[in-house]
């Protein structure tokens, strides 16, 4: 059977999830109608709200559900009404493109915001900042001190938005004790169904909305609600929740899968290895030879992994993350990424290592070649 391990650009559905948008397709009801139809669809909404909101720390209130985290970041990004933005230069293209004039905070060799360079950047500049920094990299794993990023930005006034969108469901994640002013989440990432998402606005803050034309989600995000794909959100967030004790069984996995791929191949490179990282997520260079001709390789093989973001209309290419964190263009293109998830088990581990090892040895780079 082929093993699915590419769970950082989509998880699969959770069954949670899947019985709680058919129940709520088998209803009719817009969630902005006062009839008993409306009522009901209100009510999936705003049950999903607390699951949502629990997953992440945050009161129901704070929340705008969106469709998904792309949407969510551009609203953060483009409506945050200050003077100046500032982003790591590891985040996500969602947040990279939102705000093409934006600073850019370089990053760590390890894969981490520079935290020195962001406290003379602000320093620099006394107009008001957001700064906006991912709470753990979907390429490398690796998880930015973001309780550190928020004591600095106060320090100089600026808010701070937070793209959490691979964290929830692999560790615990608090907004409230990170201490940021807007963080970013999305479904289909921890098991729920595509094209659900959600900004949370704390502390009665507010953001401007992207879409006009309707007073749903206080206001903050116009337009009917999608009732069956956000009560599959909370579903999924309720059940990521419950199954967050099994990331330590995924923590170990990647590490054996990590341990095992380097003994096979000694010129083995994994990135972001030097910063706390995801349970669930490894980063591997095999110089020499493409990302491209490993995803393929891997594929035929019956096992999906990715390169780069999984948001680059199916193309291959060297990752932004990497080049930020000061590798070189030709170790950069030859990095794929591995991604455990709810559904992976050990025995994935150990078809991706056969599958592995045959492309080690096909290009010449196993530890026994001649």
């Amino acid at each position: 059977m082929p093993v699915y391990l590419d769970h950082n650009a989509t998880a699969p559905v959770r069954p949670e999830a899947v019985r709680a948008m058919t129940d709520a397709l088998n209803h009719v009801g817009n969630a902005s109608s006062v009839h008993r139809f409306g009522r009901d669809a209100r009510r999936r909404v705003e049950d999903a709200r607390e699951t949502v909101a629990a997953l992440i720390g945050v009161q129901p209130g704070d929340l705008v559900f969106t469709s998904g985290g792309t949407e969510a970041n551009n609203t953060a990004l483009r409506g945050h009404g200050r003077t100046r933005t500032l982003v790591s230069a590891g985040e996500h293209e969602a947040v990279l493109q939102a705000r093409p004039d934006a600073e850019t905070v370089p990053l760590r060799s390890d894969g981490t915001v520079d935290l020195d360079a962001l406290d003379v950047a602000l320093a620099a500049d006394d107009r008001p900042a957001l700064v906006s920094v991912m709470l753990a990299n979907n390429e490398t794993g690796a998880i930015n001190p973001v309780q550190q990023v928020v004591e600095i930005a106060r320090r100089h006034g600026a808010r701070v938005h937070c793209d959490a969108v691979q964290a929830p469901g692999k560790i615990a994640v608090d907004a409230r004790a990170l201490g940021v002013d807007l963080i970013t989440v999305s479904s289909h990432k921890l098991g729920g169904p595509q094209g659900a998402g959600a900004l949370a606005v704390l502390d009665g803050q507010s953001v401007a909305p992207l879409l006009a034309g309707g007073g749903q989600e206080r206001k903050q995000r116009a337009g009917t609600e999608n009732v069956p794909a956000i009560a599959g959100f909370g579903a999924a967030a309720e059940a990521a929740l419950a199954d967050l004790v099994r990331m330590t069984e995924c923590a170990a996995w990647r590490d054996r899968l990590e341990a095992e791929a380097r003994a096979l191949c000694p010129r083995l490179q994994v990135h972001g290895a030097g910063a706390a990282r995801l349970p669930n997520t490894s980063c591997l260079g095999l110089p020499g030879v493409r990302a491209e001709t490993q995803v393929m390789a891997l594929d035929l093989a019956g096992v999906a992994v990715s390169s780069g973001s999984a948001c680059s209309s199916g193309k291959v290419h060297a990752s932004h993350v990497l080049r930020a964190m000061g590798v070189s263009e030709d170790d950069a293109d030859s990095a794929v990424r591995v991604s455990l998830g709810w559904t992976s088990t050990a025995d994935d581990i150990d078809v991706f290592l056969d599958a592995w090892g045959k492309l080690v040895r096909r290009h010449g780079l196993a530890a026994d070649a001649a």
